[in-house]
């Protein structure tokens, strides 16, 4: 059987890996995602992102003044 053409799932960083990822504090994350758009999903009291979401949201700058 042919194997279906699907999208590789990437390991969505949790809050911790977020602050490794930037260099920053749990609460410069989550004063992010309190007053800015970035790209999270809460998922029950976890909140996650995806990398690639994540880096676009970085390059736009939308963070840079909150």
């Amino acid at each position: 059987m042919p194997e279906l053409n699907q999208p590789k799932f990437e390991r969505m960083l949790t809050v911790a890996d977020v602050c490794e990822y930037l260099s920053v504090t749990n609460e410069t994350v989550y004063t992010w995602i309190k007053k800015t758009d970035i790209p999270a999903l809460r998922v029950g009291r976890k909140w996650l992102f995806d990398k690639a979401e994540l880096d676009q949201w970085i390059k736009s700058g939308k963070g840079a003044d909150k």
